[in-house]
């Protein structure tokens, strides 16, 4: 990590180096997190520099009051900060705090009483409606083996189709989807599990596939197989879907979870029933499905605004 010349006295400047070299050995956090926390706190230091009217020590920090944390995300704002950064921010200062703590050389309790600046909800963003059709589609697929073409037109057709997690979607066993099914049993988050109706569409896609597929499929082994036999990887869809993006010109946000989000935005604009909704996407909480209201406001203000004749 490149070195910077921060505003402490020696001890803190010591301990925050000590601190740095834990998170990314011991809790191994990525790279980008440790320099974003390396630079957050050192705008924390500058800013107590100018608090305290000099370098800071361990002693000058020690007991950080609720107040001394606000006046330094509100100058953190001033200075163009957003809502996420100030979050990380805090959370940085905390960390840090948190790791004086374990020695007995601060307390952490200030930070701890603060609560992280209010995080704006982003709305997910779903594909169209035709955009969906031509990516969970057999002949748009860009593998050159039909039968890994026809895997990742059905993985695909169940994310949009069931509303899936990728994860659900590639946990499932060959056992769990043959015949005529009309109804599926998913494992979902925290092993809740759900009824998934499945389409006409879905079961044609994964018939098609395990027809095609050179690998036994054992009732007991995972349906969806790599080129080489073993499970299939969720990268491996990740990437196609980024090749499906590119050769069908479509938004970086197409991703496969934007399937999901697509099946439930599309739901929704076809009067489907909000808890309804909830259920098939497995959410513990309806609070959770109600973003897709937002989404569905907002699409409705964008035709709106490009069609009335007084927009």
């Amino acid at each position: 990590m490149q070195e910077f010349l921060i505003s402490a006295k020696p001890d803190l400047a010591q301990a925050r180096q000590e601190w740095l070299s834990a998170l990314s050995g011991e809790r191994r956090l990525s790279a980008q997190t440790v320099e974003s926390y390396e630079r957050d706190t050192r705008q924390f230091l500058q800013f107590m520099t100018g608090h305290c009217g000099g370098p800071p020590g361990i002693s000058d920090i020690s007991g950080l009051r609720p107040a001394d944390l606000r006046s330094f995300l509100a100058s953190r704002r001033n200075a163009g900060a957003g809502p996420r950064t100030l979050a990380r921010g805090l959370a940085g200062v905390r960390s840090l705090l948190r790791f004086l703590e374990k020695s007995g050389m601060a307390s952490a309790a200030g930070a701890s009483a603060m609560r992280a600046p209010r995080q704006p909800k982003s709305l997910p963003k779903p594909l169209t409606v035709a955009d969906a059709r031509r990516v969970v589609s057999e002949s748009e697929q860009l593998a050159e083996e039909p039968w890994i073409a026809a895997r990742n037109a059905a993985v695909l057709t169940l994310l949009y189709g069931l509303g899936l997690r990728i994860s659900e979607a590639l946990g499932l066993k060959g056992g769990d989807f043959c015949g005529n099914e009309t109804a599926l049993r998913i494992t979902g988050k925290g092993n809740k599990t759900r009824i998934a109706p499945v389409l006409p569409v879905a079961q044609e896609a994964v018939a098609e596939y395990r027809r095609l597929c050179p690998y036994h499929l054992a009732a007991d082994q995972s349906l969806f197989r790599g080129a080489k036999g073993g499970p299939l990887n969720p990268a491996i869809v990740q990437r196609e879907m980024a090749r499906l993006r590119s050769a069908l010109n479509l938004p970086d946000t197409a991703t496969p979870h934007a399937l999901r989000h697509s099946f439930a935005t599309h739901l929704l604009g076809r009067g489907g029933d909000l808890r309804m909704i909830q259920e098939l996407l497995g959410h513990a909480s309806l609070s959770t499905t109600q973003i897709y209201t937002g989404v569905d406001t907002a699409r409705l203000l964008d035709i709106y605004a490009s069609a009335h004749p007084r927009a």
